[in-house]
């Protein structure tokens, strides 16, 4: 049952990630321009999954199986770090050195940061 929830949950995952990606990436000037898409979809997943860790620590009302389900399979699904790797090495073998380089810093610092966001949210709003 666990494996079918992280798969049911990586493809809903994937399509959002797929989606919103290709959106926000378009809107950014395609695929020449800096990874917004991958970018924002990382920070976004970041922020859930740091949602999700703290009203599953904060309230014992989030069973295993929905933490499987929303954190290895929605989630893992949603966020493209791999795209993100490949991405920043694209642009650095590409001689876009500051491309990667900011790619890199934002992308690192603002989904530390949304980790820690979506942990504060709940730990405010939830008690």
């Amino acid at each position: 049952m666990t494996t079918l929830l992280v798969g049911v949950g990586g493809a809903i995952g994937s399509i959002l990630r797929y989606w919103a990606g290709g959106l926000v990436q378009q809107a950014a000037g395609g695929a020449a321009a800096f990874p917004a898409g991958t970018l924002l979809v990382n920070v976004i997943g970041c922020v859930a999954i740091g949602a999700v860790a703290q009203l599953a620590e904060q309230r014992s009302s989030l069973g295993a199986d929905a933490r499987v389900f929303l954190m290895v399979g929605l989630l893992g699904g949603f966020t493209t770090f791999s795209a993100f790797a490949n991405e920043t090495m694209t642009a650095w073998r590409s001689g876009a050195v500051l491309v990667a380089a900011v790619n890199v810093v934002l992308s690192v610092g603002a989904c530390l940061a949304g980790v820690a966001a979506g942990r504060a949210a709940i730990a405010a709003f939830v008690k």
